[in-house]
């Protein structure tokens, strides 16, 4: 009888850690999901044609365009704002990327006025299509660690949206 017991123990100790491992594992993957959801350009691929290079972005469930890329060759993920006159970097985010803070500029904000710093991104890639010496701000007060892509970058760029697409164009004839 103690050999069944300590049989049926095993077993439900076994019953219990499968049902750990099957909440962990359910937890994993709806947390990949839903980063799926919020940015769906996690790893955004590349056409290239005789005299250009185009990467397509999916938009969010919220219409947004987020995709993941690199600013000096460190990984960040940005946000495609077109209503941005520059490439506006998260102070934390510009810690990390060792950024240098230039001259203090008053910028206009959705909460108001705020002072932020010129820089200037060495480099900034978006799937093959790389851009170079982009004028940006570092911001202070930018809640979250996406980096707003404006206009100093998407100026030098074609950009077509279609049907919850956009393809950003670079040409490659020098």
């Amino acid at each position: 009888m103690s050999t069944q017991t300590a049989g049926q123990r095993a077993g439900r100790v076994m019953l219990v850690l499968a049902w750990g491992a099957g909440l962990l594992l359910a937890t994993h993957f709806f947390g990949e999901w839903e980063e799926g959801q919020r940015n769906p350009n996690r790893d955004p691929q590349s056409v290239h044609g005789s005299d250009y290079v185009e990467v397509h972005l999916l938009s969010s469930r919220q219409g947004h365009y987020m995709a993941d890329g690199q600013i000096n060759g460190e990984p960040v993920t940005f946000l495609l704002d077109t209503g941005a006159t520059q490439v506006a970097v998260p102070t934390e985010v510009a810690e990390r990327l060792g950024l240098q803070a230039g001259a203090p500029v008053v910028i206009s904000t959705a909460n108001g006025r705020a002072t932020a710093h010129r820089t200037r991104l060495e480099n900034l890639r978006l799937g093959d299509i790389l851009l170079t010496d982009v004028a940006a701000l570092i911001a202070p007060g930018m809640g979250g660690d996406e980096v707003l892509l404006g206009m100093s970058a998407l100026k030098q760029l074609e950009f077509t949206q279609r049907g919850g697409t956009l393809m950003l164009r670079q040409s490659t004839l020098q």
